[in-house]
């Protein structure tokens, strides 16, 4: 892709958005920004940030994972039309890829450019989690696994992706301990991130693989086990927030802009929806023909890249999409992060200086649209929250995963000016 870049992003704060009355049951809830508002604030902030007026949007297409469970909304696309009067009338679209589902919306609308249909488009992703209960958030989130084999036999997220983990440490051979070294250090490190970024759901986490070792395995204060081996802060947060981005053609943008950041590479591979007929799910091979198909088309290597966003919804697919994405060898990325690799002072790549999923926060339907957003943010030298320290970055990746490694998108942003 060598005509499609961003314009203007925006990405609101995350968190828990609900003020909660009830703290025995958590059901008595009430909203302190809504979906609604939500998708109206990320919008606005990215047109403003493009220095378009509405009026010059073409399209609108919106990323959003379960709405009708988590806000009993359906029919989401024309929400966007009371970001401004003048998107009335204008053509608009809802995405759904689980967590994948802005990246999916983003990649809609480049190939609505590159189609020479819509001039400027506004992708928004979106998410309100917290207003239900955590069964029914729960059973939300199942329903993007298989339903019939997983999901309906009770069969979590957590416990997918424990799956995920337990064949990592039988195919690479890690006792427990190694496992839970490795898995401390990511997660002290995006804690370390999250506590710089002022829009990121936990600012105050451990910030030492030590400080997580150390807590007790159950109790008030603990590092529970949530499903085996995958522990409580081995797991991202129930978060609510949204992000946007104002795509253009690249001729348009140079036309706009000073500096110009391109979407030179997109990868989108899916791999099969049931866990059970995935053999190989120690590695992501999804993931790395993502990575593969966007770096062809963005004629990079692993090597380029000075800035990533990876989908840690848990520890174990931060070490899987730091290695899909041929940051780490396959079966090394715990070590590289216990080595102190991929912090914001390491001169070949920062990894989720955001803090990532982990610790900015996952409102599902909102990753996609936020990674991107926050990758353009550092190449267009206005980063949010920690920048590289030993050299402006120039290329970076976006990696965001839906399922349990099952909808892969993989975007190459380029400063091209």
């Amino acid at each position: 892709m060598s005509n499609v870049s961003i314009l203007g992003a925006y990405n609101t704060k995350f968190g828990s958005l609900v003020d909660v009355k009830d703290m025995i049951s958590f059901k008595k809830k009430t909203d302190r920004q809504s979906f609604y508002e939500l998708i109206y604030e990320a919008g606005r902030g990215a047109i403003a940030d493009a220095g378009l007026s509405p009026a010059d949007i073409d399209a609108v297409w919106i990323g959003a994972c379960s709405p009708g469970r988590f806000v009993n909304q359906e029919h989401v696309a024309a929400i966007a039309t009371g970001i401004d009067p003048a998107l009335r009338f204008k053509p608009m679209t809802r995405t759904e890829a689980a967590c994948a589902s802005s990246s999916v919306a983003i990649y809609d609308a480049a190939y609505a450019i590159e189609a020479g249909r819509f001039g400027n488009v506004l992708v928004v992703g979106v998410e309100k989690m917290n207003l239900v209960d955590t069964p029914s958030m729960t059973q939300t989130l199942a329903t993007c696994s298989y339903w019939p084999e997983e999901g309906a036999k009770g069969s979590t997220f957590p416990a997918l992706f424990a799956e995920l983990a337990k064949a990592y440490i039988a195919h690479y051979k890690l006792s427990e301990s190694e496992w839970r070294a490795q898995a401390a250090h990511v997660a002290a490190l995006m804690y370390r991130n999250a506590a710089k970024n002022p829009l990121a759901h936990v600012q105050n986490g451990p910030q030492t693989a030590a400080e997580i070792l150390g807590l007790p395995d159950a109790g008030k204060g603990s590092n529970m086990m949530i499903a085996a081996p995958l522990r409580l802060h081995d797991c991202s947060l129930v978060t609510d927030g949204a992000a946007a981005v104002v795509l253009t053609s690249t001729t348009r943008a140079k036309a706009h802009r000073a500096k110009v950041v391109e979407l030179a590479g997109i990868g989108h591979s899916v791999d099969y929806l049931p866990l059970s007929k995935r053999e190989n799910k120690h590695v992501l091979e999804a993931g790395k023909d993502a990575v593969a198909k966007a770096f062809k088309e963005a004629n990079i290597t692993a090597k380029d890249v000075d800035i990533a966003e990876v989908h840690d919804c848990f520890t174990i697919n931060q070490l899987l999409t730091t290695e899909a994405l041929g940051l780490s060898a396959d079966g090394r990325a715990g070590l590289d992060y216990i080595d102190g690799r991929f912090t914001a002072d390491d001169a070949q790549v920062c990894v989720n200086l955001s803090g990532g999923l982990k610790a900015k926060g996952h409102p599902v339907g909102a990753t996609g649209a936020s990674m991107h957003a926050l990758v353009y943010k550092q190449l267009m030298e206005e980063p949010i929250g920690l920048a590289p320290t030993k050299k402006t970055p120039k290329v970076g990746v976006t990696f965001n995963v839906g399922g349990a490694g099952v909808s892969n998108a993989v975007s190459v942003l380029r400063r091209v000016r």
